[in-house]
C-alpha cells in the first residue's frame, strides 16, 4: 500500500458508503428516522465535570468515579498496560507480528474480492445454491418459495465453521441470512405491488443455514450434501424460553400458550459456543411489521414501547403484513414482541428445535459471544446495534458440561436461561474540557476509563425471574429491555455491534460502527468512549472485565478513519504505516492473538474489507488490510484459522441507482451473471495465514 505523509490538519468530511436501498431493507431506514432512545441519561460530559469537581477535594490524588456504585472502583487484576501516548510509537516497531506478515491490500473500488499477494481465493457457496437433496439449481428467473427452502439463503452475514469430529478437513458451515432486498432478487420487481410468490421466496431466503463443507485439494472449501445440512427460515418453529415465555406479552391467537414462535428474522452476527451450538442475533426485526394506513393507534403504553423499538403502525417496505396477518400490528400486536432475541441452534441435531433466550433481553442484538472464566462461569456479551443504545452482558448461574451426549447438551442448552443480565455504564476521569467532540487525544495520551455493569434481571429455572429494576416487572425487563436499561442510566454508545473476548487474554473488544447523530442538537454529546461528534467511522473499545463481577476498565484501541486526520488514533502506532479502516462491524481472533475486523459502510471512498490489528507491544494498533470485497458489498462473519480465512460477502452491487435489471455488480459470476451474496475462502498455498 502506498504510504501518504501524515497531515494533522485533515478532517473527516466523508460519510458511510452504505446505500439508501441497503438502509431501507437492512434496518428499516433507521438513520433517516428519529433516534429511538429519548432518555436524558448522563453522558461523559456530565460525569467528567463531576470528577473534576471531586478532584478539587482530593489533593494529592485522583478520584475515579464508580458510576452507579457510589464508590471508587478497584481495577481488575489484569488491568491493561497503558497504551502509547502519541501517534508515533514509543518504541521502535518490530516486524509485523505472527499472523500479520502479509502485504496490505490497497484501498480500491474493484468489483472483485481482492486478497493479499500470495493468497488464493474461491467462492464456497452462493445465494440459491442447493443445500438440501431435492433443491433445484439456482435460476433467478424461476425462484419459488419451495426452491428457496432448500437453497442457500440471501444476504449471508455471520458464519461459524465447526470441525466435524473424526473427519479432518470437514466442517459445518453455519450462516445467518439477514435480510431480503427484492429489487436485487426479482427481475421486474414492483415495490408498490409485491406478489405472494415473492413474499414466499423472501420468507424462505432469510433465517439460518447449516451446510457441510470440506477442504479441497488446492486448499479451499466446497459444500457437501451432508446429513447435517439444514435450512431455518422466517417461519420455522422456535421455542421461546426464559422470563418472557408464556407471558401475555408474547401470546397470540395462533400461539395462546406463548411458547412457540414461527421463524427468525433480521439475523445479523452471532457466535459459536464452547458446547458446540451457534448463537444468532435478531437485529432489525422491527422493519418487517406494519399496518394498513389509518389503523387505530395503540394505547399510550404500547405506543411508547413501539417507539422505543422503532416499530411503526404504517405499511412496511416489504408489505409482509398483506400476506400474513402475524406481521400486521393491528391484527396481531404481540407478534413483534416475539422477535429481537438471541437465538441458539444445535447444528449437530437436524431435528432439534432452535431456542430464543429471553433471559438475555430483547433488543436489536448484533450477536452474542461467550467467554468462560477459569472457574467455568459462562459470560455472554451482546450489543444493541442502534445509535445511542447499550452494551450488555449475561452471567450464567450454570456451568458448562463437556461432551455432546444428551444430558450434557440438555444442561448446556439451558445455560443462557439462568443467570443475571447487566447493562454497561462507563466513566472516565479525563477532564470535560478535553472531550470537545473533535476526537483530539486528551493530555493522558489515550481515551480510557472505568465502568460498572448495572443489574437488570435475574433468571432462574423454568422461567422464574426477579426484576432488579424498581417499578418494572421481570417479564417487562425481558421483553422491553431497552426501557429497563434506560431507567438505570446506561451509557449511550455509537452503535455497539460485535463483541469478542480474546481467548488468550480475556480482554473484550467491541466494534462501535458509527453514529452521525453524536453531538447533534438534542442528542448526547461526545464522551471519552465516543469522542467524536458526527462520528462517521466508528471505534474499537477494549474492555478489561471482571467477567463474573460488575467492574471493568476500558481503553479505545482504535478511533477509526483517515490516518491523516487529527481525529483518528491507531493504538499509538505510527499512523503513516497503517491501512485506513472505517466502520468496524464484526470481530474475530487468530491463534496468534491478533484482532481481525470486518467493515460495513466504509466512509473513506473505498470498498469494505477485512483487517488485522496487533494488540500488544510496540506494534499495538498496527492495522493491515487483508482483503476487500466487491462494489456495494459489506464484509461479514470473518473466520480466521491458521491456514484458512472465510468471509461472507453481503449485498454485492446494492446501489441506489441499480437493480437486478440494471446491475452495478456481476460478482461472483461475471459476464451476464447475477450478483449473489456468497461465502469466500482465502488460503495460502503451502503456508499459514500471515506467517
Amino acid at each position: 500500500m502506498a504510504l501518504v505523509p501524515l497531515n494533522l490538519l485533515v478532517t473527516h468530511n466523508g460519510k458511510s458508503k452504505r446505500q439508501h436501498v441497503t438502509c431501507v431493507h437492512k434496518c428499516a431506514d433507521a438513520c433517516s428516522k428519529p433516534v429511538p432512545n429519548k432518555t436524558d441519561n448522563e453522558y461523559f460530559g456530565d460525569i467528567a465535570k463531576a470528577v473534576s469537581r471531586r478532584s478539587l477535594l482530593h489533593a494529592g490524588g485522583v478520584a475515579v468515579l464508580a458510576v452507579g456504585a457510589g464508590s471508587a472502583l478497584a481495577a481488575c487484576s489484569n488491568t491493561t498496560e497503558p497504551a502509547p501516548t502519541s501517534s508515533s510509537p514509543t518504541a521502535a516497531a518490530t516486524e509485523p507480528p505472527a499472523g500479520m506478515n502479509f502485504a496490505s491490500v490497497a484501498p480500491n473500488s474493484e468489483d472483485a474480492v481482492v486478497v493479499a499477494d500470495g493468497y488464493q481465493q474461491a467462492v464456497v457457496i452462493s445465494w440459491g445454491d442447493p443445500v438440501l437433496p431435492d433443491a433445484p439449481k439456482f435460476d433467478v428467473n424461476n425462484q419459488t418459495g419451495a426452491a428457496q427452502r432448500g437453497q442457500f439463503g440471501f444476504n449471508n452475514d455471520f458464519a461459524g465453521l465447526l470441525p466435524i469430529d473424526g473427519q479432518p478437513g470437514r466442517f459445518l458451515l453455519v450462516t445467518n441470512f439477514e435480510y431480503a432486498t427484492p429489487q436485487f432478487m426479482f427481475p421486474g420487481y414492483d415495490a408498490e405491488a409485491p406478489t405472494r410468490d415473492q413474499f414466499d421466496v423472501e420468507i424462505a431466503s432469510m433465517g439460518m443455514g447449516v451446510v457441510e463443507v470440506e477442504r479441497t485439494p488446492d486448499g479451499g472449501l466446497r459444500p457437501v450434501m451432508g446429513r447435517y445440512n439444514r435450512r431455518i427460515t422466517a417461519d420455522s418453529p422456535f421455542a421461546i424460553t426464559g422470563p418472557a415465555a408464556g407471558t401475555d406479552f408474547v401470546k397470540t391467537q395462533a400461539d395462546p400458550e406463548g411458547r412457540t414462535v414461527l421463524g427468525t428474522i433480521a439475523n445479523c452476527a452471532g457466535g459459536v459456543t464452547p458446547w458446540g451450538t451457534v448463537l444468532s442475533g435478531e437485529e432489525n426485526f422491527h422493519g418487517y411489521f406494519g399496518a394498513p394506513e389509518g389503523s387505530p393507534a395503540p394505547n399510550p403504553v404500547d405506543a411508547d414501547r413501539h417507539d422505543r423499538y422503532g416499530v411503526s403502525l404504517e405499511p412496511s417496505e416489504l408489505r409482509w403484513e398483506t400476506f400474513d396477518p402475524r406481521f400486521d400490528l393491528a391484527k396481531t400486536p404481540n407478534e413483534v414482541n416475539r422477535f429481537g432475541y438471541i437465538v441458539e441452534l444445535n447444528p449437530w441435531d437436524p431435528t432439534s428445535t432452535p431456542v430464543k433466550h429471553s433471559a438475555l433481553g430483547r433488543f436489536k442484538h448484533e450477536g452474542a459471544n461467550i467467554h468462560v472464566t477459569d472457574d467455568g462461569t459462562v459470560v455472554a456479551y451482546t450489543g444493541d446495534d442502534e445509535r445511542f443504545d447499550y452494551m450488555y452482558k449475561f452471567v450464567s448461574s450454570r456451568k458448562v458440561q463437556p461432551g455432546k451426549d444428551p444430558a450434557a447438551m440438555a444442561n448446556n442448552m439451558a445455560i443462557l436461561d439462568e443467570g443475571t443480565l447487566y447493562v454497561a455504564k462507563l466513566s472516565s476521569d479525563i477532564p470535560a474540557n478535553e472531550i470537545d467532540g473533535s476526537g483530539k487525544l486528551p493530555t493522558a495520551g489515550a481515551f480510557r476509563g472505568t465502568g460498572t455493569w448495572l443489574p437488570l434481571l435475574r433468571s432462574g429455572p423454568n422461567g422464574r425471574a426477579e426484576s432488579l429494576v424498581d417499578g418494572i416487572t421481570a417479564q417487562e425487563v425481558a421483553v422491553f429491555t431497552r426501557m429497563a436499561a434506560d431507567k438505570v442510566g446506561a451509557t449511550k454508545m455509537d452503535r455497539p455491534e460485535d463483541f469478542e473476548a480474546n481467548p488468550a487474554t480475556g480482554k473484550v473488544y467491541v466494534a462501535l460502527t458509527n453514529n452521525s447523530k453524536r453531538g447533534a442538537e438534542g442528542e448526547a454529546a461526545a464522551d471519552a468512549s465516543n469522542p467524536r461528534n458526527d462520528n462517521k467511522s466508528g471505534q474499537i473499545l477494549e474492555i478489561t472485565d471482571n467477567h463474573a463481577g460488575t467492574d471493568f476498565t476500558w481503553d479505545l484501541l482504535l478511533v477509526c478513519g483517515d490516518p491523516q486526520a487529527a481525529d483518528t488514533y491507531y493504538g499509538g502506532f505510527d499512523k503513516t504505516k497503517v491501512s485506513p479502516i472505517s466502520c468496524p462491524d464484526n470481530l474475530a481472533f487468530d491463534s496468534h492473538g491478533n484482532l481481525w475486523i470486518s467493515t460495513d459502510g466504509n466512509a473513506l471512498d473505498s470498498n469494505d474489507g477485512l483487517f488485522a490489528v496487533a494488540l500488544d507491544g510496540p506494534n499495538r494498533g498496527e492495522t493491515k488490510q487483508f482483503l476487500t470485497v466487491p462494489l456495494g458489498a459489506e464484509t461479514c462473519g470473518p473466520v480466521v484459522t491458521d491456514d484458512l480465512v472465510t468471509v461472507c460477502v453481503q449485498h454485492p452491487g446494492e446501489n441506489d441507482e441499480n437493480s437486478i435489471d440494471s446491475p452495478q455488480s456481476r460478482w461472483p459470476e461475471g459476464g451476464n451473471g447475477t450478483a449473489r451474496p456468497s461465502v469466500v475462502a482465502v488460503w495460502k498455498n503451502g503456508g499459514q495465514i500471515g506467517v
